[in-house]
């Protein structure tokens, strides 16, 4: 016996079904897993929390951004803040985020996005209202 006849007499079309059941429910199991990582990775990360839309970090005692008793990011920021400012002399004030950031990543400097937006934070740069930016003195 050969073909779908042996198939059908074996419950072929019976495993098959189950196979393609299996492997649908594992891929179900393994998004939902990969969905919901991040909050194991939160978790693992000290208690960081962060808003749906991922933009106000906020540390387990309240505070945001960086704690302010870490004196190590208090270093990061200044020795940023002078990188950048070198970066930002080539264009001149008042100076476009994107050409800062195109000018920062052509340099070489370390993570530009994530650097521009604490500098933000901290103040340091100030929007003029018009779509452009300058430092504070």
């Amino acid at each position: 016996m050969y073909g779908l006849e042996a198939i059908s007499t074996h419950n072929g079309w019976a495993m098959a079904v189950a196979g393609v059941i299996i492997v649908f429910c594992g891929l179900v199991v393994l998004s939902s897993t990969i969905a919901q990582f991040h909050k194991i990775l939160r978790l693992l990360n000290g208690g960081a929390t962060d808003s749906q839309n991922g933009k106000d970090l906020r540390w387990a005692d309240g505070t945001e951004g960086a704690p302010a008793s870490d004196p190590t990011m208090k270093h990061k920021l200044a020795e940023s803040t002078r990188q950048f400012r070198l970066v930002s002399d080539r264009i001149g004030e008042p100076f476009p985020l994107p050409k800062l950031i195109e000018r920062a990543e052509l340099s070489g400097l370390f993570r530009p996005h994530s650097t521009i937006n604490d500098l933000l934070k901290a103040g340091l740069i100030v929007p003029d209202g018009k779509g452009y930016f300058f430092w504070k003195q």
